[in-house]
């Protein structure tokens, strides 16, 4: 349908304003064009874009099925298809839409250029250099697309990707030959352009080949550092050693504080570690050069052993100390996997305290130390650093005494009361004793010494949140976070993405039996990744626009082991640890009961009727009043991006908690977190929880296996071993036969099928009694086995507070089973009073003896 010069007109102002994202003044334009010409597909396609940029997806996809009835031939209608299938993160769809537009207009730049940011963004190379050669070869609206340096990078990295290294090269090697004169030296993209095909032609295994182009740019690359790198790695592979050598020195002469130019040079030198003589030669020259280094007199504690490692040990600590360095210790204690370097050090520092230590001599600690005079000054600060170092040696794990640590701290800030640093080493001590409460309050006495301090101010909030002040922790928070922000401290802290706080918050949640609290805040995890997974959208063409090619190569590798990282993997399993106690404790489920579930079970199905009745009016009630406190404070709805933001109607979780099928929402954390992460131990062990329950036994025991080749002797992979046999012995249908025959096949040499699983149990029981962890796991499975023993497991728990070895952690798990058993009061109260007895700091023991 054609339409009249008014129209067309108006029609680009709409596709304008869309851009310019003036959608009020789009959809005025838009409708005006309909008033005319009603079945106006180009016209709806567009309308449908601009109601989906303000949120209303679903009338949007109406609309644009409606456009396309109306135009199936139009580009832009199937344009604006995949561009709404983009939105809701439907690429395949998208491409789709994308490919036939391109049918009915081969030409169209934008949606070529689209579809190859959706084939990348999908990781399909093949597709993806399709797309970009196409792209090279049409002629784009400033000119022929072929003297573009950006479009022939693009179609390089495309190929690099893709493992067709060769190709890669060539295409950049092709562009160099286009050009008319040589680009100025000064011109960044060429010289990213030219590191970056070097880069390529060092895949290719072809170092000498490598290392002749780089001779070639050596001279007029911009990165100087990354060149001379390059170049030194090159030379070492080639075993060139000599010219090596001169190259580790040249960047050393640089930075002589970065490890791997000193490794570099070792293997240059063809040095041993044997060798201590010729490496502390090595690193004293150095030591010599840069007296204010830190790298060349650290590093060869690492190697020394004996009386060498002594002396050496004896004036790194003793300078260190002198100037008062806090992250001494911090440098240090990596030697304490070595019990004779710790117990050197211990008595080294411990000789400074009581003063029979000989002083340095040489003059570097006396006299030139910050250039001050005054020996009282002096020898006051050395004392402090010396009763500093000695509280966090006593508090580390490897060396632990937090009976003297706690000694020592005290010292210290009786003499330095407003030492900032001292105050959070208490706080730590305090942690270690099991005391989160008072390690709470001391951090925040710490934070309280500088409040200007962002750092000290953020290790408030985590103490405070691992002690359950969730509230304390939001106000700490919200001294550096927008006084504005839509939400609150929390909404800024969601949409600034910090996830630790996001995590811990979550956990403390958890804690406290707020299921659905903690699933908003894992949930808030998940999404942070998904947005960054997005994200990668804007970089594909930025960074083809701005020439940074390595660090664009870097961070795709990055992207596709992006759910690899920790906070991922944290949250996730934390997640899926709440579906699996919604799945198990259906009760669960209704947020208006939490509270109440110790009592659950013994009450009746009236009584446990009028329970939730009450306790769902008392939520409304509750609710009510939180919404009026909230409009009272409510402010505008925008973010930092100036969009605006959607009230949250979901505020406590209680949908996510409220799920029919909380298993099937765990996959959603489980299926990436088993992909990305599988030497994860604990994610191992919490899919095999998932998998038993949904009946998935082959998936049950691949995770069961997985956890066997990364720590066989756990002693939950015992108890999930017996649990996995028991249940396929007591199935009420047999699985099918080629079911059955693999699940036989890997799992009868680990657990027998005619196996006594009761004595099997005992047996273990007796190998591993000296250790609380492998009791509670065997008496675990006994009460799965017999319940009737639940008199017998409960008295064992209470007996593993007796074992040697016991930790405040072994502790904490064995009270979390007589929870899970919901075990009789008096066994609870005999646990908490035997535990509170080994631990009487331990907070946990204290409130539950209270």
């Amino acid at each position: 349908m054609q339409l009249a010069s008014k129209e067309r007109s108006l029609f680009t102002q709409v596709v304008k304003h869309y851009e310019a994202k003036q959608y009020k003044k789009g959809l005025k334009a838009a409708n005006q064009i309909l008033g005319k010409n009603p079945n106006h597909g180009d016209t709806q396609a567009m309308k449908a874009l601009i109601i989906n940029a303000q949120g209303n997806s679903d009338e949007a996809f109406v609309l644009c099925k409606v456009a396309l009835k109306n135009a199936m031939k139009s580009h832009v209608c199937w344009h604006v298809y995949g561009l709404l299938w983009r939105c809701v993160k439907n690429y395949e769809e998208a491409i789709k839409a994308y490919k036939f537009a391109l049918k009915l207009e081969p030409d169209s730049q934008q949606i070529l250029r689209d579809l190859a940011l959706l084939q990348m963004q999908m990781r399909d190379y093949d597709g993806y250099i399709k797309s970009r050669r196409i792209i090279l070869q049409s002629v784009g609206p400033r000119g022929k697309n072929s003297t573009s340096r950006q479009n022939w990078t693009a179609l390089a990295v495309a190929q690099h990707l893709a493992g067709d290294l060769y190709d890669a090269e060539k295409t950049l090697t092709t562009f160099e030959e286009t050009l008319r004169s040589p680009p100025s030296k000064s011109d960044n993209e060429h010289s990213e352009a030219v590191l970056y095909k070097n880069t390529i032609i060092a895949e290719t295994g072809e170092t000498e080949r490598a290392l002749d182009h780089l001779e070639v740019i050596f001279k007029n690359n911009l990165d100087r550092t990354a060149v001379m790198e390059t170049r030194a790695k090159y030379l070492l592979q080639l075993d060139r050693k000599q010219e090596a050598e001169k190259a580790y020195r040249a960047l050393l002469e640089r930075n002589t504080d970065c490890r791997e130019y000193y490794e570099g040079l070792r293997a240059a030198l063809s040095l041993k570690e044997s060798d201590s003589e010729s490496l502390k030669a090595l690193y004293d020259e150095y030591a010599k050069k840069s007296p204010r280094s830190d790298t060349p007199r650290r590093v060869p504690l690492d190697f020394l052993q004996g009386e060498e490692f002594r002396e050496a040990a004896d004036q790194y600590l003793q300078q260190m100390l002198h100037k008062g360095v806090p992250s001494t210790f911090a440098n240090i204690k990596a030697l304490y996997s070595d019990s004779a370097k710790r117990d050197t050090i211990q008595g080294l520092v411990e000789s400074y305290l009581e003063g029979t230590h000989a002083p340095l001599t040489n003059g570097t600690s006396e006299r030139q130390i910050d250039g001050e005079q005054n020996p009282a000054s002096k020898q006051s600060r050395f004392e402090m650093s010396v009763l500093y170092f000695l509280a966090q040696h006593y508090n580390y794990h490897r060396s632990q005494n937090l009976a003297k640590a706690m000694e020592l701290i005290d010292r210290a800030i009786e003499a330095e009361p407003e030492d900032v640093n001292l105050h959070m080493t208490k706080a730590r001590i305090w942690k270690h004793r099991g005391n989160s409460s008072k390690a709470s309050e001391t951090m925040e006495k710490a934070r309280s010494l500088d409040e200007r301090d962002r750092y000290i101010n953020t290790k408030a909030a985590k103490y405070q949140l691992r002690n359950d002040e969730n509230e304390a922790a939001n106000t700490n928070m919200g001294r550096f976070t927008k006084k504005d922000a839509f939400g609150g401290p929390l909404g800024d802290l969601i949409e600034m993405q910090c996830m630790w706080y996001i995590t811990e918050d979550g956990e403390s949640y958890l804690r406290q039996g707020k299921l659905g609290l903690a699933l908003k805040r894992f949930m808030c995890v998940y999404d942070i990744f998904e947005i960054w997974q997005e994200d990668q959208f804007d970089f594909h063409t930025f960074s083809m626009k701005k020439g940074q090619i390595r660090a664009y190569i870097d961070m795709v590798k990055w992207q596709d082991h992006l759910r690899e990282h920790p906070f991922f993997s944290r949250a996730a399993i934390s997640a899926v640890k709440v579906y699996i106690r919604l799945f198990d404790d259906p009760h669960l489920r209704d947020q208006s009961l939490h509270g109440m579930n110790g009592n659950l079970e013994r009450m009746s199905p009236s009584e446990l009727k009028k329970a939730q009745k009450k306790a769902r009016k008392a939520q409304e009630k509750q609710e009510q009043a939180d919404a009026g406190k909230a409009d009272a404070k409510k402010t505008a709805g925008v973010g930092a991006d100036g969009e605006a933001k959607k009230d949250d109607n979901d505020p406590k979780g209680a949908k996510l908690v409220g799920t029919a099928e909380p298993l099937a929402d765990a996959m959603k954390f489980l299926t990436p977190l088993l992909e990305f992460s599988p030497q994860n131990l604990a994610a191992q062990q919490v899919g095999f929880e998932v998998f038993l329950r949904r009946k998935k036994y082959l998936l049950a025991l691949r995770c069961l296996l997985a956890a066997q080749s990364i720590k066989s002797s756990q002693p939950i992979y015992h108890e999930q071993a017996i649990r996995l046999r028991h249940t396929l012995k007591s199935l009420s249908e047999p699985l099918t036969p080629k079911v059955s025959q693999v699940l036989e096949a890997e799992f009868s040499s680990l657990v027998s099928p005619d196996a006594d699983l009761l004595k099997l149990n005992t047996d273990y029981l007796a190998e591993n009694s000296d250790s609380a962890t492998h009791v509670q796991a065997c008496l675990r499975v006994r009460q799965f086995l017999d319940p009737k023993t639940a008199d017998d497991n409960q008295k064992d728990v209470i007996r593993t507070l007796a074992v040697p070895s016991v930790s405040l952690e072994d502790a904490i798990h064995g009270l979390d089973l007589l929870k899970e058993w919901k075990a009789e009061s008096r066994y609870r109260q005999g646990y908490v009073a035997a535990a509170h007895e080994r631990w009487p700091e331990a907070t946990v023991f204290i409130s539950q003896k209270d």
